[in-house]
């Protein structure tokens, strides 16, 4: 019989091990050639694992579990030719990776078994595509009853449960904390070990200090909302604020250089580009895809490129080239509500800037109080290569181009300066 085995495919020269974070099939399932069958987690991206050829997929490896790159987690009966009819996906699994449309009403569908797996799922917990909907959703498995083997819930379970309305407020306060002595454990994700093992090693091994400054926002909400809707219309895509930030940025590099700077030995490393890293918060952890030479790059350009990588990296497609090279990084926690606070380092960079929410407040402005939109910042630097002065001097200069947005178009001059040549 011609069986062909599936092996773990390599993320990375110094990655040995990776983790089966869920499967796309189930052992009987017919599969096509290059069709993904697997997502598989590292330390440093996800990847996904496609049938080489045509057959009746077995699995081996449990999802959850920890191999070792180029171990065999499946294998495939290439005797076994598909069909019209086999290929019909599961209703447990197919379709685990794009958006369910549900209907206002909804239809009664039975749950498929005939593909179950071999291990029997514990009662009431969630398939993988139907926990991928749950957390869509946070909805709770106390909320759901399962109609599968054992009581499992499954994804058609999940769908029906929106589709007939979610419960009344009170209902939900009521049951959100259901006042047992229960404990759960989760083991860490491959991404998640290694996002504390660098975070902890930043702290150990860098003198690490954080400025502040506060940024009136104004003029940059003056420019979004006279153009935001143009600039959609032409481009298909936001006027945020971290083009403007990331302009500011590549400007403020340039005139100081050391915070685009890293430490190599003995060395100092000075970049004559910025590739800027954008941190984004993902389901899996938090990963910082990289904007390549940003300083040649338009707002609409770097919008669009925000766009690309933080879908990419909230479906788990992100490739390590995509990650590795940065030379300075941005991160965002105003999305999220922060007030303010000190971002760690990116290593081996040796700065970060911390952009916060935007809360109006009174400030003093040619003698007299007015209620501006502020933003505090942060930049969080190594004080083994970068002095107070370039520390604070870079700041400063991000805020000037920010309160100032035209200087963006000129260098970080005035149109007065440049016509004049000053």
């Amino acid at each position: 019989m011609p069986i062909l085995e599936l092996k773990v495919p390599s993320p990375g020269e110094s990655v040995t091990e990776v983790t089966i974070a869920r499967w796309l099939k189930n052992s009987g399932d017919i599969v096509e050639k290059d069709e993904v069958v697997a997502e598989i987690d590292s330390d440093k991206a996800t990847l996904t694992l496609n049938a080489e050829e045509a057959g009746k997929l077995e699995i081996l490896v449990k999802e959850g579990e920890t191999v070792p790159v180029n171990s065999v987690v499946a294998k495939i009966d290439t005797s076994v030719k598909p069909s019209a009819q086999n290929l019909k996906p599961s209703t447990e699994k197919a379709d685990a990776t794009t958006t369910a449309s549900v209907s206002s009403t909804p239809t009664n569908v039975p749950t498929a078994k005939s593909n179950e797996t071999t291990t029997t799922p514990a009662s009431n917990e969630p398939s993988p595509a139907a926990r991928k909907l749950m957390a869509e959703h946070s909805i709770s498995t106390s909320q759901i009853q399962g109609t599968g083997k054992n009581g499992r819930i499954t994804k058609q379970d999940v769908l029906q449960y929106i589709a007939a309305g979610f419960p009344k407020a009170q209902e939900s306060i009521q049951n959100y904390w259901s006042g047992s002595r229960d404990t759960q454990r989760q083991k860490m994700s491959s991404l998640r070990k290694a996002i504390s093992k660098r975070l902890v090693s930043v702290k150990n091994q860098t003198a690490m200090l954080t400025t502040f400054n506060e940024v009136d926002m104004s003029a940059v909400y003056e420019v979004r909302n006279k153009y935001k809707d143009k600039f959609k219309e032409k481009y298909n895509v936001n006027l945020g604020f971290m083009s403007f930030f990331t302009k500011a940025v590549c400007e403020a590099l340039y005139h100081f250089p050391a915070v685009n700077a890293m430490i190599d030995g003995d060395e100092i490393v000075y970049h004559n580009y910025c590739d800027i890293g954008i941190a984004v918060s993902t389901p899996k952890g938090l990963m910082v895809p990289i904007i390549r030479n940003a300083e040649t790059m338009s707002l609409a350009d770097i919008e669009l490129k925000i766009k690309e990588l933080a879908i990419k990296a909230r479906d788990g497609k992100l490739t390590i080239p995509e990650m590795e090279g940065g030379t300075f990084t941005i991160t965002n926690g105003g999305v999220f509500g922060s007030m303010l606070s000190t971002p760690i380092i990116n290593p081996p960079q040796s700065a970060i800037l911390g952009m916060h929410n935007v809360v109006e407040r009174p400030v003093a402005v040619k003698g007299k109080v007015e209620i501006r939109p502020i933003m505090y910042v942060a930049l969080s630097y190594d004080h083994r290569i970068i002095d107070g002065r370039e520390s604070v001097g870079f700041l400063y200069k991000v805020k000037e181009l920010i309160e100032n947005p035209v200087r963006l178009i000129f260098n970080g001059k005035e149109p007065e300066e440049v016509l004049l040549g000053l």
